[in-house]
């Protein structure tokens, strides 16, 4: 196994093991992401919601099938194949609820121990960036609506950022019927030549 691929495993290792926000979460992180080092596609959101929290598979939610079904039209195995996609986020862990029922903002200390690690190593062909907060990381200040219709990079490789697919998002959708109607042909062309090469 070469250096690069053993630096890679160890780091994985090093995320599964983290632990850092036990205390401030008040119960134990349990990190999520998927994928392999050669994944054609990275899909960076924001943090693991409660039910992936539990049941430790990515997007294993309503808002994930969504996602898989409706919007890139992509079959489980195919979303699933550790060599298709890397899945992470700017979190690892699902972070818990604020006072308002939503889920708090991930800590940032994640993005910086892990996130920025996991980058150096991914040489895909493709970034999908999934939701506002994710998107602020990588291109901040810029309104959401203005990078789900521009066309943008990280670094040198293509990206489109998307917003969230959660029902919280309605009147985003009503207010952007072009995102359905135009950009997600596209983003889908775009997937399944990416994953069918």
């Amino acid at each position: 196994m070469v250096l690069r691929e053993k630096s890679f495993l160890r780091l994985k290792k090093q995320i599964e093991s983290c632990r850092i926000c036990q205390k401030s979460f008040g119960f134990e992180p349990k990190p999520v992401f998927w994928g392999n080092l050669e994944a054609k596609i990275v899909h960076i959101s924001q943090a693991p919601s409660f039910n992936v929290h539990k049941t430790q598979f990515p997007f294993n939610d309503k808002s994930g099938e969504r996602l898989r079904k409706k919007w890139y039209q992509v079959s489980n195995e195919d979303f699933y194949n550790p060599s298709n996609f890397y899945i992470t986020a700017i979190a690892h862990c699902y972070p818990g609820k604020n006072k308002s029922g939503g889920d708090k903002k991930p800590p940032k200390i994640c993005t910086k121990k892990w996130l920025t690690q996991e980058l150096k190593f991914l040489k895909p062909k493709l970034f999908l960036v999934l939701g506002n907060y994710a998107a602020n990381f990588f291109f901040p200040r810029k309104k959401l609506s203005e990078l789900v219709f521009g066309d943008i990079k990280i670094g040198k490789i293509p990206c489109f950022v998307l917003p969230h697919p959660s029902s919280q998002n309605r009147k985003w959708f009503k207010d952007n019927p072009e995102f359905e109607k135009k950009k997600l042909p596209e983003i889908r062309e775009k997937i399944r030549e990416i994953i069918d090469n």
